[in-house]
């Protein structure tokens, strides 16, 4: 990778960099694939990617819940006419 895949990244990215910037962002970059090669490197063998592990979560369940247009209004704070009054958001 040189300042000219940086320069292209940034054009890309449609971000301006400084000569620094650059410089700086090609040191990370380089420090990252440095370290992608040696992940690379690493022998895993035999390892199983299954899990003994089901599913931990509840099962879902219906439940009745009472829910009228009555119910609701008598909850709410303010109606007028049969309709919901809000704050008016803008």
């Amino acid at each position: 990778m040189d300042i000219k895949d940086v320069e292209n990244l940034a054009e890309l990215a449609r971000i301006e960099l400084s000569l620094e910037e650059k410089t700086a962002l090609l040191k990370d970059m380089e420090g990252i694939l440095d370290y992608v090669k040696q992940v690379e490197k690493v022998e895993v063998g035999d390892v199983s990617l299954e899990y003994s592990q089901k599913n931990v979560w509840r099962e879902d369940t219906e439940e009745e819940r009472d829910f009228s247009k009555e119910l609701i209004k008598e909850q709410f704070p303010d109606a007028q006419d049969g309709f919901l009054k809000v704050k008016k958001i803008l």
